[in-house]
This record gives structure tokens, C-alpha cells and sequence, in this order.
């Protein structure tokens, strides 16, 4: 977080990760549309569509005479790309871990999860975070008790678990929010 007194702006950063195809792309693009500002959202891609360092935007609150500049990126989920992670959570204030929660990819999330916890080390334990359950409308999905008992989220202090549907936008909005609630915990977030 970086403040700056004389200009009254606070600047933050906010990374989504998770698993190749789990939704981070989706949540951000969903995010930015909710705002009405997709122009803001930039997507390096592969040829197939698919992230191929990160997705970057920056969308800004004004509060009274404060304004917060929200850097937000997604990591690419690609193994091949996975050099690129550690330099795009570098600096992060919050994390919105997004889990494709069909069971198939059960192994897959926790590969990821523990990766990203070999980025943080204990530091993590206190990083705000939020876990979204995503693709909720999809058959055959992981029950939350499963989540939570597999990445140990009952050994962190500041983790919320949301469902979200991605693609259709739901509780994408809900998901962010809550994050600058637990960066910002002493402001009411306005839903």
C-alpha cells in the first residue's frame, strides 16, 4: 500500500489467482464490465485466448478527499508461465483465490494453493484473502467443507469464502467488495 499524504491518494494492489481455467481472467473482466469500465482492463493473451503473463487494470474509488487507485492483476493459471507469478503477486495487499470448484479439479486447486503459499510463507496467514467458489452453476462440485478442510482455510486469520459465477457476473462484485473491506477495515464498503 502506498500513501500519499500531500496528494490524498492511497494506491493498492489486488491479485486474483488460481488454477489454469478457473475463472481469474472471467472475474476480472466481470468486475471491470460492472463498473462500466472495460476499457481499463488490459489481457495479454495467447493466440488461443488464454492469459499468457497477466491480466492488468486499475479502477480508482473516491472517498471525501481520498482517492484509492486499485491496481488489479490475475496471474497466469499456465504452468509454462508460471516464472511470471512470483513478479506479479510482488507487492500484492489482498488475494482473491478463485477455485474451479467442480470436483475434477480438486487436485489442481491445491496444487495451486500450496504454490501460492511457497510464494508467502507464513506472511500469508495475515494477507487479506478471499476464496471464491466459482462456476456454481456447473454439475458435480466440490463441497465447501472440502475447500476448507484441504487448504487448511481454518488456519488463516483473514479469509471469506464467496461462490461466484464468473461468467454470468454473480457475486463477482460481492467478492471485491469484501476484499476492500479487509484492506480497508475501519470504511463502510457500500454494496
Amino acid at each position: 500500500m502506498i500513501v500519499n499524504y500531500n496528494e490524498k491518494k492511497i494506491q493498492i494492489k489486488i491479485v486474483y489467482y488460481g488454477c489454469a481455467l478457473s475463472g481469474k481472467t472471467t472475474s476480472l473482466k466481470s468486475l471491470f464490465s460492472g463498473y462500466g469500465r472495460n476499457d481499463l482492463l488490459t489481457s495479454i493473451e495467447t493466440t488461443t485466448g488464454r492469459t499468457l503473463f497477466f491480466d492488468f487494470g486499475t479502477l480508482q474509488i473516491k472517498g471525501g478527499e481520498w482517492t484509492v487507485k486499485i491496481s488489479l492483476y490475475s496471474a497466469t493459471g499456465q504452468d509454462f508461465y508460471a516464472s511470471t507469478r512470483p513478479a506479479t503477486l510482488s507487492g500484492a495487499d489482498g488475494i482473491v483465490f478463485i477455485i474451479d470448484s467442480q470436483k475434477k479439479y480438486l487436485s489442481d486447486n491445491i496444487s495451486s494453493w500450496n504454490e501460492l503459499n511457497r510464494y508467502y510463507q507464513n506472511s500469508l496467514n495475515n494477507m487479506p484473502l478471499i476464496v471464491c467458489l466459482n462456476k456454481q452453476d456447473l454439475p458435480e462440485l466440490l463441497d465447501t467443507d472440502v475447500i476448507i478442510k484441504n487448504l487448511n482455510l481454518n488456519s488463516y486469520n483473514k479469509v471469506e469464502i464467496i461462490k461466484t459465477i464468473a461468467s454470468r457476473a454473480e457475486d463477482v462484485l460481492q467478492a471485491f467488495k469484501r476484499m476492500l473491506a479487509q484492506i480497508f477495515p475501519k470504511i463502510t464498503i457500500k454494496s
